[in-house]
């Protein structure tokens, strides 16, 4: 918890550039993802542990120029330190091999290599250039049916070909030549053999795990399980962690050598299904007792806790979870549904109510509404008046709003 920056959270005060910076700089890795029906994943990890911030900032902070934070394949797609593009040169060459890349790209490596080349020299000629600008639409049928041109623009990426040198209005990624977008010393950086690579990525993520398994280092950066036995030999050799076995956990362990256990684990906060605290899931389960799915693909009558669910962490155990929708329109957000964990302490309610109220508030949300199903039962019991406190917005959408706003 105290790599992962919840020691001793202090979500009350401005929140600086510089603390956005230092705290992805901590982290290591921001997975970026197209879901918004909240707010952008790669928002929600600085919210989560610094508070209220100004979102402007850290957009600065990913644009600014030379550029020191860059996007590409870390935990999925992630925006990354720069100083981690050499890094990731070894996922590149094997993308280029059609190895470790999504099976529709392969054929970009052999046989359709020509259209990719071509669309290269067009980026070349043209300057930046984005699926639909090639395509005429971001997709045929839907998000994950891709046109011709956006599968050759993705092989590019992955193969290090191209680089993104940013998102448009609708999150559609740019492409450009890296030469144009990356800093002229990280491209000049010499290029590490592929162990000295994936040896100083599983340091970076035991740093920022504090205490983990091999998996569990390995996922940090999807860094394949046959590639991490020899890295991961001469980190113990060398000292950078230590080999423990930690109770409760079957696996093997292994401890980053300067981690800090720190003092407190005190305060309350909304995870991101992308924070990396969480993403990787048999970590998540085995931290915390807590069993957490995405179910934004499950059919909705199939469902267990809802469509865009956020892990409630307060004083370092994860008592709830809450299905949350932003209504940008009626600046409300939306809490569609609640569950809460067996064993939650009894200020469970009072502690989530009033993260709900800073989340609304960081948002622009005017109005907290919940729906009937969430109300229900100890969410009410906190409120001095019951459900008398909750007003019907319309009859319709049979949701409840907190009598003052938020």
């Amino acid at each position: 918890m105290t790599a992962q920056g919840f020691n001793r959270m202090r979500r009350d005060g401005d929140v600086t550039p510089s603390q956005l910076k230092s705290a992805l700089l901590r982290l290591g890795v921001l997975q970026i993802d197209s879901v918004n029906v909240l707010v952008r994943a790669h928002y929600m990890p600085h919210f989560s542990r610094l508070g209220k911030y100004d979102s402007r900032y850290l957009d600065a902070l990913i644009g600014r120029q030379p550029q020191r934070f860059f996007e590409y394949w870390g935990h999925e797609a992630s925006i990354l330190p720069i100083e981690l593009q050499p890094l990731l040169r070894w996922r590149m060459a094997r993308a280029r091999r059609g190895v470790g890349i999504w099976k529709q790209l392969e054929r970009f490596a052999g046989e359709s290599r020509p259209e990719a080349d071509a669309m290269l020299r067009r980026i070349r000629e043209e300057g930046p250039l984005s699926a639909s600008s090639v395509s005429g639409s971001r997709a045929a049928k839907g998000m994950w049916v891709w046109s011709e041109a956006k599968h050759a623009l993705e092989w590019l990426f992955w193969a290090g070909l191209v680089a993104a040198v940013g998102r448009r209005g609708n999150f559609e990624r740019l492409y450009d030549l890296p030469e144009r977008v990356l800093p002229k010393d990280v491209l000049d950086a010499p290029t590490p053999s592929g162990v000295d690579a994936r040896r100083s990525l599983l340091s970076r993520a035991a740093k920022a795990l504090g205490v983990a398994t091999a998996d569990d280092l390995r996922d940090y950066y999807r860094i394949p399980a046959s590639d991490v036995r020899e890295p991961l030999k001469q980190l113990v050799e060398d000292g950078t962690v230590i080999p423990v076995r930690v109770r409760g956990w079957r696996q093997q362990a292994y401890l980053q050598a300067d981690a800090s256990a720190g003092r407190r684990l005190e305060g309350a906060a909304l995870l991101s299904p992308f924070d990396p605290l969480i993403f990787h899931r048999p970590r998540t389960e085995r931290l915390f007792g807590f069993r957490y799915r995405l179910e934004i693909y499950t059919p909705a009558h199939k469902r267990e806790h809802g469509y865009y669910v956020l892990p409630f962490l307060m004083d370092g155990a994860i008592v709830a979870r809450v299905d949350l929708k932003a209504d940008r329109k009626a600046l409300s957000l939306i809490v569609q549904r609640l569950h809460v964990q067996a064993g939650a302490p009894t200020n469970w309610v009072e502690r989530l109510l009033c993260e709900l109220r800073l989340t609304a508030s960081w948002l622009g949300m005017s109005r907290l509404m919940i729906a009937p199903e969430a109300a229900a039962g100890a969410l009410l019991a906190i409120l001095p008046g019951g459900r008398e406190e909750l007003d019907v917005v319309e009859p319709a959408s049979s949701l409840f709003i907190l009598k003052g706003g938020t």
